[in-house]
């Protein structure tokens, strides 16, 4: 492939990229899949759609990558900085501390390449480019258990969080609904609890899918949430469960249906849990293991009458004091295995329960939670429902109510890019608590039949600030209107990689910039 310069100055690349040194596996890969990129995108921004062929000044001949260390561990302290350096003619250089500040730039300098007629080129050189993300954690909820997702579904998922330079797939893999992943410690939670034989992942399938990941530099984190969200659990345990499927009164006992929750008053239940942790701490490396604790039910237990039992033969105990010790015990015992906490910010809010300081809240209800855990001194990701719920929009859905949903209305990209994590909170020890925010794709209403207009671009539009921050390096505050070209630009260049991403508006608007905006 020949890349060819531009206007004023610009420069060309070769079909092959040079990798200087040791780049590792997880480098070599990725120069590879983005010279495929490069090779075989011919992409022009829709502003440009007139531009017709430019002169060019320059020819590039090829990228050298280097990164100071092969170490691919991957976590919160992964450095991701790079530095991009495009000459007008020579060789572009991109300079990493680890191979995913290389994954980074890479994906920068694809974004750089745009079609010159039978050729390609790269305007604007010479161009100098330091960047590093204000968040290390820029993440995507990715709920399997209410509708299954098969792996082609998930990679493609996997690859377009990486044009977006987000590192963290939060694996909400099992719920109330089904139990779709492998147990070797519990095998019938799978076999009782999938919705099909057909429609589980195995052992093998969670490692592939944490390699895909990896190789693009994102983390798994997965969700094992207890003790509520568990009426699936029953199936197989049905001894270990309080309020199973109370129908038709299900809302007096559960946040959706069906209710059930892990019965707290009964000692098997923290045992059961462990076990659960030993097995899935061992299979997803991550540093970081979230263990759920939203929405619990109080009722659920109140009106049980093994805990009515418990309570009547222990004077001085309640539900209350129940969960605590049941929380305690079980974040105890996650610590045992090394890992960090990771937990729905009901856990500390909605309880008397204090999760020690090295436990991350994800704070989800309001932005006064973010600056209620940062004030304790907790570090938080924030899924504020109200601007980062991008399932919701789309009415009820349970079979007998026309109405809204409970998250309603729909949160346009504007909506999303406008929130601020920060917002409000001016203390630097406490800002350096917020380690960044996440997307939620609840999936009560979504398959992978729709999941990608139902992310893109609007994920894009959380990565921009979770990456950058809210204002550039003036101090400015961007604002939609001057974004709105770079993210329609962003979105046609998904559509061309194979990601369904929706249209923001009508193409007339993306090829004229501000002619669309109120005046």
């Amino acid at each position: 492939m020949k890349l060819s310069a531009i206007i004023g100055l610009v420069a060309a690349i070769p079909s092959a990229m040079a990798v200087t040194g040791n780049g590792g596996q997880i480098v070599n890969s990725a120069v590879n899949r983005y010279r495929d990129i490069i090779n075989k995108e011919s992409f022009v921004a829709p502003v440009d759609y007139k531009r017709g062929v430019l002169k060019t000044s320059g020819s590039l001949q090829g990228l050298v990558v280097s990164v100071e260390s092969t170490d691919d561990t991957l976590g919160l302290d992964t450095d991701e900085s790079y530095i991009l350096d495009v000459p007008v003619d020579g060789k572009a250089t991109l300079k990493a501390k680890s191979p995913y500040g290389a994954l980074r730039g890479l994906e920068t300098f694809s974004q750089l390449v745009t079609g010159n007629g039978n050729s390609k080129a790269i305007l604007n050189t010479p161009i100098h480019i330091d960047d590093a993300p204000v968040y290390p954690h820029r993440g995507l909820l990715f709920d399997t258990a209410r509708n299954f997702y098969s792996l082609d579904s998930i990679k493609r998922t996997l690859d377009a969080m990486s044009y977006n330079k987000m590192n963290v797939f939060h694996w909400h893999i099992v719920d109330a609904q089904s139990w779709p992943v492998e147990s070797k410690t519990f095998p019938e939670l799978q076999k009782n609890g999938a919705y099909s034989a057909a429609q589980t992942y195995s052992y093998n399938d969670v490692k592939q899918i944490i390699q895909y990941a990896k190789e693009r530099g994102i983390r798994v984190i997965p969700e094992f949430d207890v003790p509520g969200h568990t009426y699936i659990v029953g199936l197989s345990k049905p001894e270990l469960m309080s309020c199973m499927n109370k129908q038709p009164n299900w809302d007096h006992f559960a946040a959706e249906p069906p209710s059930g929750q892990l019965n707290i008053a009964k000692p098997e239940t923290i045992d059961f849990t462990n076990k659960l942790i030993d097995e899935y701490t061992k299979l997803f490396p991550d540093e970081v293991f979230h263990v759920g604790g939203d929405e619990v039910n109080r009722n659920c237990w109140a009106e049980d009458p093994d805990v009515q039992k418990y309570l009547a033969d222990h004077p001085g105990e309640d539900v209350e004091s129940l969960l605590v010790n049941w929380y305690s015990k079980v974040h105890d015992h996650l610590e045992t295995t090394g890992k960090q906490a990771y937990t729905w910010e009901e856990t500390l809010f909605h309880s008397s329960y204090v999760p020690n300081n090295k436990t991350i809240l994800q704070v989800w209800i309001d932005q006064a939670s973010v600056q209620k855990a940062v004030s304790q001194g907790y570090r938080i990701v924030s899924s504020s429902y109200d601007s980062m719920y991008l399932d919701c929009g789309h009415g009820a859905w349970l079979s007998n109510w026309d109405g809204n949903s409970w998250c309603d209305p729909f949160k346009t990209w504007m909506h999303v890019y406008n929130y601020d994590v920060a917002a409000n909170i001016t203390d630097p020890k406490q800002k350096k608590l917020i380690l960044g925010t996440e997307v939620a794709a609840w999936s009560e209403q979504i398959d992978e039949t729709v999941i990608d207009p139902r992310l893109w671009p609007r994920a894009a539009a959380m990565a921009e600030t979770a990456w950058s921050g809210k204002a550039d390096a003036s101090g400015h505050v961007r604002t939609t209107a001057e974004v709105a070209s770079r993210l329609h630009e962003q979105r046609f260049r998904m559509v061309g990689r194979g990601i369904n991403a929706e249209p923001m508006q009508p193409l007339w608007c993306a090829r004229n910039p501000g002619a669309c905006n109120l005046p």
